[in-house]
């Protein structure tokens, strides 16, 4: 339906439009009935509706509705599967119109900078690109039934701690390829209806009024169409919030910030038109919703409970096996750890779901007629030694053909709202599963956490299962996969460290409260454990099957690629073992330029393929200049360079079975202004100043090289060579090679070779 919003607008008075720009209740915009302007209900979160009625939270302390827990975004993100991403979102859509929900928030997208942050969850990668192809796929699935997103934290908001005040100090590269690519591409290709702003600043600037953030970056160079919300809370000023493009202010503040609004207004601080603006942003939301409504729509909690499961089934990781899994049905198994029949299966905080059902592993089990008996062992609640369950356990184990431990993270050790302080377990689990390994190598432990935990037992251990917060189906899934109903296929979307002081941001992580230095800079998850080559307990993209692939035939359709060309990469893919599975082919792109400070290797591609036993298929991918490229802060934009670069194609980061080297040539150059302190070096390796450069000092660098062969040796030659090459023009004057006079004569001759001559600055 065709409104004419800036009719509706014009007859509004102002205090009516500063009211609109903020909520009316706690998840409820504000309605002007006498210009047919409804409201329209929100409701948290990502992997399942938290709608509240009654009193109501944003940290998942009140009762909400009844509704089903999907899997976390640890999870989905391991899927690695955006056809799955987008089906889960379009369930949840239609579960929101059933409820009469207009905008699920969700996706939250913030990069796993630390193994640590409470949040991690929740959120999908440490990896830009898969993240963002990810969520504009949760997004795609959600707002096809009519239903608008909210896409989180915009940005740079990686840590619970002080995440409401602290400032995030980082670079301009660092924010640009590991922070805002997740959001740019769901921009991009799904056109969230909102975004929501995060608590935090950002190099010093609230992201509630970063105009840098809200309107020159979201919506002038990515075409965002949307509303800006707040996180719950997040207003600082809330007049320079509308002048950076801050439209919603949730939940409210009781009119305080709207009438600061409208005296802004009325003393000529802030333009109405900016007001108006935010208004229309807002209107074209709600009335997207109420154009949409379904009345029809049904929420099928028992439907969405199978689809639940069906998708936790895509999700889970096999980190390793030996061979045990699947497990024989004829075998005497014994489960141990309380997570066996009381599950943790989401995480605490806004995403937290009142779930309709949950079925454990061992209740399964029991509905099968497993060979299984069960001892508890230890809590899934606390850190507490209990030694007549762990002596229990043990003697068990003894009698057992295969133990299964259950372990995992109580709800208390990560949720939202603080960090985590350690990456162990608890100690009564890690000191359990010792002891059974002791008297029963057999022994697969099935893991429920939602961010990396150190695991110093993996290598004794005959399997381990990854089921992240797998959501309320988590149970029936893990024995479809224990038994082999189902073969395992999801990969790691973060890396498992070894200990947390592997960790890129150890040195940095959380900061002091003030500010969140993020020295490390682009090098999180994989980027820096590749190219520092540390040692990773399971690195990203890591996940095992119960079958085998088998990859060959890499080809790239060009050796050469140019400005503007697209090459098209395609591999074949076998299945070579006895079970039909699912692989994920993962390709990445490496530099072989060296070029300062890029990463060993970056994902630029991945696909998920079913494959029967025997099949052979072909996957195809398509690179483009930007897969290349950096952000460059000299040009503040990106920048391929000239040069070698390396498809690389794997199973994991740390397991790449093809490679082919090709060439890029670029037309652009980064802009170079020759003075008094530019290397020798730098004007040999510019293609620009090389010609004259050799000619103003080929003299001299023969002169070096013959004052070498009469001295000692090549230790004088090269450490003649490396002092010119890496000498300033203006210390040529010192060492009396030029006069001032002629220094400066050069320095304008060589701009002119560049043709960007440039006057010196006084």
């Amino acid at each position: 339906m065709k409104r004419d919003l800036k009719k509706i607008i014009s007859e509004m008075t102002l205090e009516e439009k500063a009211g609109l720009c903020s909520g009316k209740d706690f998840w409820n915009t504000k309605e002007i009935e006498r210009l047919g302007v409804p409201s329209l209900m929100m409701s948290d979160g990502p992997h399942g509706l938290r709608k509240q009625e009654s009193e109501a939270d944003h940290l998942g302390l009140n009762e909400s509705v009844e509704a089903v827990c999907f899997p976390a975004g640890c999870a989905t993100a391991s899927s690695f599967d955006v056809e799955l991403m987008a089906k889960m979102g379009e369930t949840l859509g239609k579960e929101c119109q059933a409820e009469n929900i207009g905008i699920l928030l969700g996706p939250a997208v913030n990069i796993k900078r630390s193994p640590l942050c409470g949040r991690n969850f929740e959120y999908l990668s440490e990896d830009p690109y898969l993240t963002g192809k990810m969520a504009a796929a949760y997004i795609r699935g959600v707002q096809k039934c009519g239903v608008g997103t909210s896409i989180k934290h915009f940005a740079a908001n990686s840590q619970e701690y002080r995440r409401m005040s602290s400032s995030s100090e980082l670079s301009e590269r660092t924010l640009r390829e590991i922070y805002l690519p997740a959001f740019e591409e769901a921009v991009k290709e799904a056109q969230p209806k909102t975004v929501m702003c995060s608590y935090n600043k950002i190099n010093g600037v609230f992201a509630a009024e970063n105009k840098k953030l809200l309107t020159e970056i979201l919506r002038e160079e990515w075409g965002f169409e949307g509303a800006v919300v707040t996180d719950w809370g997040a207003v600082n000023d809330r007049v320079k919030g509308i002048k950076a493009g801050l439209d919603l202010e949730m939940p409210g503040s009781d009119g305080y910030h709207d009438r600061k609004i409208v005296r802004a207004v009325k003393e000529g601080i802030l333009d109405e038109k900016l007001v108006d603006q935010a208004v229309e942003r807002n209107l074209k939301v709600v009335f997207d919703y109420i154009d949409h409504r379904n009345p029809d729509a049904v929420f099928d909690r028992g439907r969405d409970h199978k689809k639940a499961v069906d998708i936790e089934s895509e999700c889970a990781v096999l980190l390793e096996n030996n061979g045990i899994l699947p497990i024989c049905v004829d075998k005497k198994i014994l489960y141990v750890g309380e997570f066996a029949e009381r599950p943790r299966y989401q995480g605490g905080g806004s995403s937290h779901i009142h779930s309709s059902c949950v079925a454990s592993a061992l209740e399964m089990a029991k509905k099968k007629q497993r060979n299984v008996s069960y001892v508890k062992g230890f809590s899934a609640y606390r850190d507490e030694k209990e030694l007549y369950e762990m002596k229990k356990a043990i003697e068990a184990a003894k009698q057992a053909d295969v133990v299964v431990v259950f372990a995992g993270l109580p709800d208390i050790m990560e949720s939202e709202g603080y960090d985590r302080t350690t990456m162990s377990m608890p100690e009564c689990q890690n000191e359990l599963i010792e002891e059974i390994l002791k008297v029963q190598p057999n022994t697969v432990v099935v893991l429920h956490n939602g961010s990396p935990v150190e695991t110093p037992w993996a290598e004794k251990t005959a399997a381990v299962l990854e089921m992240y917060l797998g959501g309320q189906g988590v149970g029936e899934a893990c024995d479809r996969i224990l038994y082999g109903e189902v073969n395992p296929s999801g990969r790691l979307a973060e890396t498992f460290p070894l200990r947390l002081e592997d960790s890129p941001c150890y040195l940095y992580y959380p900061g002091d409260g003030k500010k969140a230095v993020y020295g490390e800079e682009i090098f999180v998850g994989y980027r820096y454990y590749d190219t520092k080559k540390i040692p990773v307990r399971w690195a990203f993209g890591h996940g095992k099957s119960y079958t085998t692939f088998e990859y060959s035939n890499l080809k790239l359709d060009r050796r050469k690629m140019q400005d503007g060309e697209r090459m098209i990469v395609t591999a074949d893919i076998t299945n070579i073992g006895e079970r039909d599975g699912k692989e994920v082919v993962q390709l990445y792109i490496s530099d072989k330029n060296k070029t300062p400070l890029r990463p060993e290797k970056e994902l630029k591609g991945f696909q998920k393929i079913q494959l029967k036993a025997g099949e052979t298929k072909t996957v195809s991918f398509e690179i483009v200049e930007k897969d290349l490229s950096y952000y460059e802060e000299m040009i503040h934009d990106w920048y391929a360079p000239s040069g070698i670069y390396q498809i690389r194609i794997g199973h994991a980061s740390d397991e790449i079975l093809l490679e082919e080297e090709f060439e890029f040539v670029g037309k652009q150059m980064l802009p170079m202004r020759v003075d008094g302190t530019t290397t020798v070096g730098d004007l040999l390796k510019d293609p620009r100043t090389a010609e004259a450069a050799y000619k103003l000092f080929g003299n001299v660098m023969a002169q070096n090289e013959e004052t070498a062969e009469n001295s000692e040796g090549e230790a004088d030659a090269e450490m003649l060579k490396a002092i010119l090459e890496g000498a300033p023009l203006k210390s040529l004057v010192s060492l009396g090679a030029m006069t001032g006079e002629e220094q400066e004569q050069v320095i304008a001759m060589l701009n002119r070779a560049m043709g960007s001559e440039q006057r010196e600055e006084k």
